[in-house]
């Protein structure tokens, strides 16, 4: 299983729990390569050079449908040319910020934000992630215009962050909130229709003033196109089913995830979907692939 960025992130901890339950449920060696570069791209070289035999497979996340349209020579259609064979989890985006900031609401930031808009700005881990398409979203629903600055992963944007060398970000709950509870980070608010159990403290963003604003990041695995449907039925199956036994659901809910259960015809319905509304943001905003 490529994973095609560094060991540690939240894409990397989700591709093993993938690869655990492969290798339990279909009884074969299951070995994880980190192979970052590119911008996620030179994993998906790789693959796509790979043979559609099953045999190698791709960990990423929703970041890789996106890749065309926020990079310029992408070497591949990151659509036409794979096959989603599951979406193992998804897990609700945080709003964090500057702890030293005296701003303490989400109120109080947009009115900062738009009062003093060149001194704000969002970090983001790459383009096309989830994290960078809600700070879109949130420009666009809170009336702000606050630079959004790319990092090269979440590690090295939340380190900014609560250093306060940027004042924003979007990231999931995996890595933000155990920085909100030791003290690095403030939490805003959660991208939530409710109020979630894990963070009860943290109030939803549409409770805080940005009704309807919900951001999930999602992670899954992928082939070659081309891959023979039998084989990548029982891919589907064995990650699906390993990640819905009752003790990978109470794991992935203390990491702030949920498992999605879906057959491939509906998971590629469902980015079709994700990607058509991703690039309505982008357009929207008027981004230009980078």
């Amino acid at each position: 299983m490529i994973v095609p960025y560094t060991p540690g992130a939240a894409t990397d901890a989700m591709a093993r729990l993938a690869a655990m339950k492969l290798q339990e449920r279909l009884g074969v060696t299951v070995v994880v390569e980190n192979r970052p570069g590119g911008s996620g791209t030179l994993g998906g070289q790789l693959l796509l050079q790979a043979p559609a035999d099953g045999y190698t497979i791709m960990g990423s996340a929703s970041i890789h449908p996106m890749a065309r349209h926020v990079m310029k020579d992408v070497p591949y259609d990151p659509v036409r040319d794979f096959l989603p064979l599951a979406r193992s989890a998804r897990g609700p985006c945080v709003l964090v910020m500057d702890p030293r900031r005296p701003e303490t609401t989400l109120a109080e930031v947009i009115a900062a934000a738009k009062a003093q808009p060149g001194k704000w700005s969002f970090a983001t881990s790459s383009l096309g992630a989830a994290g960078h398409l809600a700070s879109i979203e949130f420009n666009r629903s809170a009336g702000t215009g606050i630079e959004i600055v790319p990092y090269r992963g979440s590690a090295p944007a939340l380190t900014d962050v609560a250093a306060g060398n940027v004042q924003l970000m979007f990231d999931p709950v995996l890595a933000t909130l155990p920085m909100i509870r030791g003290g690095q980070l403030r939490g805003l608010g959660i991208a939530t229709p409710a109020r979630t159990p894990l963070a009860p403290e943290l109030p939803t963003l549409a409770e805080s003033g940005l009704p309807g604003f919900e951001f999930y990041s999602w992670y899954g695995v992928w082939g070659p196109r081309g891959l023979p449907p039998k084989i990548a039925a029982r891919i589907n199956t064995a990650i699906v089913e390993g990640l819905h036994e009752p003790e990978m659901v109470r794991r992935l809910a203390g990491q702030g995830f949920e498992p999605v259960r879906e057959t491939i015809p509906e998971i590629e319905a469902a980015i079709a979907q994700d990607v058509r509304h991703s690039a309505e943001l982008l357009r929207v905003a008027k981004f230009e692939p980078q």
